[in-house]
């Protein structure tokens, strides 16, 4: 008979067989009892997790002849043929190696087919998220409205390379990694299925390389018992899984603690000769780590240890470490383990990881208080208090203590700004503001945007944020929106030359140009406003400055509309000002 791996002949045939996925299994066996099965599943997990296999399963279960039943017979010909492969309603698709789209078109054409000796025709596509594009959008279709006889079971270690649209159309079943609990358990009933021998140590050894895989742990397990013969031994386990056994991560943090390289190094370099890859091993002593932080914070949860066995030398060697130190090693070593994946100088970075650990200068003594002590901390202290007993000697004998060169100073109060305001010329201003007249400001807006176009790109970067907001027949007032542009470019002799210069070579005017912060510029104007009297009445009527002009000038009716209510302008716009009337309560 020819041999068969571990892992083909103790495949899972029913739910009950299946290592952990409980909300998995749970839900589809009460879909399958209250006949609430859909027509499209997608199973997505890490690889060895049971996905086919819980596929496979539930196309028994579905077309079992004595279901539908939450657990396939496995004795009727339906599961008999499902379990062999050979049932035709059943259909195995590996989109890994089929993912063009001629391939989808061929199981699209044959849905429409009914079962030929089975209650549903089960399409079962593995690593789905190999379809191409042109496949994924030909099976959209199908998979949305399929026959009432089909059944779809999408299967991936990558759900999120799948279209959204394919993902929404499918209950969605999200496989988690086997616990090392589980795993060891299904390896004993293998071997004891076997009849070989084993150490318990051993079995767990493999669950913890097989990093949650059912797959991967019955593969190595079929490799150790080929290597070790009749009995199942922790060294040949370590050996041929690549592990590291408890006694030397023993002598490594015994090592560790003496702040001994040289063993520590002379470890690393021996494991390394062995065959260790560095990976696996920075990955080892994370775990170990943090099996130590465990035994030294919550020694209870020895239940949750996944690479020492918690025997007294190691609670022992848990309460010698300060738990930040094992804090510092935890990330160091990931730290560490980050970097190594892009380096082809891997020895070199786990070396310099360990002598970091090393040269830590947390102290590696508990404290009373749990906290970590920092040694050159502890000498200052002494010296402080020594320094404190002389003056007291001193003050006690009658002599005055005199300062010192060494006493810290009082830090002396600046009383310069570090930054300096921008000086608003006011008087200016409101000399401008008295001879404004609309024309004057429309000249220069009209060629203000023209006139960027021409300056430097620096100078009217720095007048982006600009308006000019009035204007007199040889001044205007420019408005800044930020006050250190304004204070820029008033200090900047290039850019004020430079613009005066363009604004005369296109209005014929040599204009004097006063600058002002958007903040200064609406105190500035409301004190004018409200100086010449210009404010708006109850009874309107106009000022000699706005009696020279036949509309109100721009800043006036800027302020206007600013102060008007809300309210008010938009009833003049529904109905028109000579139809309203505003009156106060």
């Amino acid at each position: 008979m020819v041999y068969q791996a571990f892992y083909r002949v103790y495949r899972p045939q029913s739910f009950a067989e299946m290592s952990g996925q409980q909300h998995v299994k749970q839900t589809l066996q009460n879909a399958l009892l209250h006949n609430k099965t859909t027509h499209a599943y997608l199973f997505s997990g890490p690889r060895g997790t049971g996905k086919t296999s819980a596929a496979k399963i539930f196309a028994k279960a579905l077309n079992c002849e004595n279901g539908p039943a939450k657990e396939p017979c496995n004795e009727c010909p339906t599961c008999l043929s499902i379990t062999v492969g050979s049932n035709t309603d059943v259909i195995e698709f590996d989109a890994a190696s089929n993912s063009r789209v001629e391939e989808m078109r061929d199981i699209i054409e044959k849905v429409r087919f009914a079962p030929s000796n089975a209650r549903f025709k089960v399409y079962i596509i593995d690593e789905v998220h190999m379809l191409s594009n042109s496949a994924f959008n030909a099976l959209l279709k199908t998979l949305e409205e399929p026959p009432s006889h089909v059944v779809f079971i999408l299967a991936t270690t990558e759900p999120h390379k799948l279209p959204l649209t394919i993902i929404s159309r499918c209950q969605r079943f999200d496989f988690k990694p086997i616990t090392s609990t589980d795993i060891i358990d299904r390896l004993k009933t293998v071997l004891n299925d076997t009849g070989i021998a084993f150490d318990e140590g051993a079995l767990k050894v493999i669950a913890q390389a097989a990093s949650g895989g059912m797959r991967d742990a019955l593969s190595m397990l079929d490799q150790v018992v080929s290597f070790s013969g009749e009995k199942l031994t922790i060294e040949d386990a370590l050996l041929v899984t690549g592990s590291i056994g408890e006694d030397i991560f023993y002598q490594l943090a015994e090592a560790l603690l003496a702040k001994d390289a040289g063993v520590v190094l002379s470890l690393l370099d021996r494991l390394i000769t062995e065959g260790k890859d560095v990976s696996r091993l920075a990955e080892d002593l994370i775990t170990f780590f943090r099996d130590l932080l465990l035994l030294r914070t919550a020694p209870e949860l020895k239940g949750l240890l996944e690479l020492v066995s918690g025997d007294e030398r190691f609670m022992e060697m848990a309460k010698a470490f300060n738990p930040d130190v094992l804090y510092s090693f935890i990330d160091i070593l990931s730290k560490t383990q980050q970097e190594m994946r892009f380096s082809n100088h891997a020895k070199v970075y786990i070396e310099s990881a360990l002598l970091k650990m090393i040269h830590l200068d947390i102290q590696t003594e508990p404290t009373g208080s749990g906290q970590a002590v920092d040694p050159g901390l502890t000498q200052k202290v002494t010296e402080l208090e020594r320094t404190v007993m002389e003056l007291q000697q001193q003050i006690s004998n009658g002599i005055a203590v005199q300062p010192t060169a060494n006493r810290v100073a009082q830090p002396k109060k600046n009383a310069s700004k570090s930054s300096q305001s921008f000086k608003i010329s006011t008087g200016k201003i409101q000399e401008v503001l008295k001879a404004a007249t609309k024309q004057d400001i429309q000249t220069i807006r009209q060629e203000w945007a023209g006139m960027m176009q021409t300056m430097q790109k620096s100078h009217a970067a720095l007048l982006g944020e600009t308006e000019p907001v009035a204007a007199s027949e040889n001044a205007f007032v420019l408005k800044f929106k930020y006050e250190i542009h304004c204070l820029m470019a008033s200090e900047n002799p290039s850019l004020r030359s430079g613009l005066s210069d363009a604004l005369c070579s296109r209005t014929g005017k040599a204009y004097e140009v006063l600058y002002v912060p958007e903040e200064g510029w609406l105190k500035v104007r409301e004190d004018f406003i409200q100086k010449n009297g210009l404010a708006k009445q109850q009874d309107p009527g106009l000022s000699d400055l706005e009696a020279n002009t036949e509309e109100p000038l721009s800043f006036i009716k800027e302020a206007e509309q600013e102060n008007a209510d809300p309210l008010v302008t938009e009833a003049e716009k529904i109905f028109g000002k000579e139809f309203i009337e505003v009156y106060d309560d």
